[in-house]
């Protein structure tokens, strides 16, 4: 795809921009880090174009407070403030969901999961958000927590102008298979491989 040029024209009946302006599911998986951050930066972009940016985390602590969390709910309140950009929810389990539970066992978080996958659901029929940031959420799935088939489903057929993008590691090959863009983040090398523990600014 040199200079943004597709390699191949399908014959889909669309125009140029019907096609271009056609919204994508997204994946991000493999081994490395990175992830997560691309599809941040997919949001960071999203916002910046005006779009409704929704961030839903599904494995990482609700104490864990990540670098763009602080950085998006400061462009959430720039946008409520000024007009600027879009507006952003940041959705973390265990903190701010009205059915999440106590931290407890392996149930109560799958059933965290499950209810806020069908919280999404109801999100997606709503059309809420232009973009749907999906973080970790391949774990979910891979611990049999939430079923692949009716994400795919649900996700392929959703209504309106909707992208979604979902990160985290061993993305299974059916959501591979119906999704637009997938990447695979390779690693080549780390600094934790030499015993270097995770720094500020790049971990988190």
């Amino acid at each position: 795809m040199p200079k943004g040029q597709p390699s191949v024209v399908p014959q889909d009946g669309l125009t140029t921009r019907q096609r271009r302006n056609r919204p994508l599911l997204m994946v991000h998986t493999g081994e490395m880090k990175g992830k997560s951050t691309a599809a941040f930066g997919m949001a960071l972009r999203g916002w910046n174009q005006g779009w409704n940016i929704g961030v839903f985390q599904f494995v990482k602590s609700a104490k864990w407070k990540v670098g763009e969390e602080g950085a998006f709910k400061a462009l959430g309140q720039l946008h409520e403030a000024t007009g600027q950009g879009g507006p952003v929810e940041w959705h973390k389990m265990g903190e701010g969901w009205s059915w999440s539970r106590k931290a407890g066992t392996e149930e109560d978080h799958a059933a965290d999961a499950l209810e806020g996958w069908h919280e999404i659901q109801r999100r997606i029929k709503a059309e809420t958000h232009d973009l749907y940031v999906l973080d970790e959420f391949t774990y979910p799935m891979k611990w049999g927590w939430v079923d692949v088939d009716e994400v795919v489903e649900t996700l392929v057929n959703r209504p309106g102008h909707q992208y979604v993008v979902i990160t985290g590691r061993n993305a299974d090959q059916r959501l591979i298979d119906a999704a637009d863009l997938v990447t695979e983040m390779t690693k080549v090398k780390h600094p934790m491989d030499a015993g270097q523990k995770g720094q500020k600014g790049i971990e988190w």
